[in-house]
């Protein structure tokens, strides 16, 4: 097994994670959704069918990713506690899957605009319904990440016992994995609190930790120390 393989794979699936949740959480929903119109959401559905899809097939690329970076986080981290490694690759499995239910609501609009059995709705009633899929996707999704920031403070405490993983990595990883969690118990909890900027927590070090693997790696020394426990 060529760990620094994985560890190079890893950097270039989270880089590509990072920028299709970018486009596919952040960017096409907010070009899509008019939160107090459900007749400007639709028009906007329909004008701009492509980049609602698109939005789509980003996450649908970075769901592939982070599935791939579950087993290639686990592989690595290993050494350090093979059980508190696989803890947190079951919390990466979960945020992805639970993520995924939410995304089928943001494909729900094809069938509503397009499917039969409909005739009984008003324009008005199908476009409110619409929306509603449309908010309910982005609420869903957001109500669930908690198990990808408790995937990250897991992963980001083996990076610091590690040793062959920077600590600056595994501090910055940490917080923001904290963040995510603190997010979502406050949009449960305290909605008015629940800050988008928490989840932004987790790109310096998410980026730091790409270009790092892409062009040091890990130190392939006391990973084997560790391994030889």
């Amino acid at each position: 097994m060529n760990v620094q393989r994985y560890a190079r794979v890893a950097g270039v699936l989270f880089l590509i994670s990072l920028v299709a949740g970018g486009f596919g959480e952040a960017y096409a929903p907010s070009k899509l959704i008019v939160a107090s119109d459900a007749a400007a959401t639709v028009a906007n559905l329909r004008n701009f069918d492509f980049t609602y899809r698109l939005g789509f097939a980003a996450f649908l690329i970075e769901s592939l990713c982070d599935t791939a970076l579950a087993l290639i986080f686990y592989v690595l981290l290993k050494p350090v506690n093979k059980y508190l490694s696989l803890l947190a690759a079951f919390f990466g499995l979960m945020a992805t899957a639970t993520f995924a239910f939410a995304e089928a609501f943001y494909f729900a609009p094809v069938l509503i605009m397009k499917g039969p059995g409909l005739q009984s709705f008003s324009p008005d009633q199908l476009n409110s319904l619409i929306l509603l899929s449309m908010k309910f996707y982005g609420f869903a999704g957001m109500t669930l990440t908690a198990y990808y920031g408790l995937a990250w403070i897991v992963r980001a405490t083996l990076m610091w016992q590690s040793g062959y993983f920077p600590k600056l990595i595994a501090v910055l990883m940490a917080i923001g994995g904290i963040g995510f969690v603190v997010r979502n118990f406050l949009l449960v909890l305290a909605p008015a609190y629940a800050s988008d900027l928490l989840l932004m927590l987790m790109v310096p070090g998410g980026l730091i930790m790409t270009g790092w693997l892409l062009v040091k790696g890990i130190d392939l020394h006391k990973r084997d120390q560790w391994a030889s426990h």
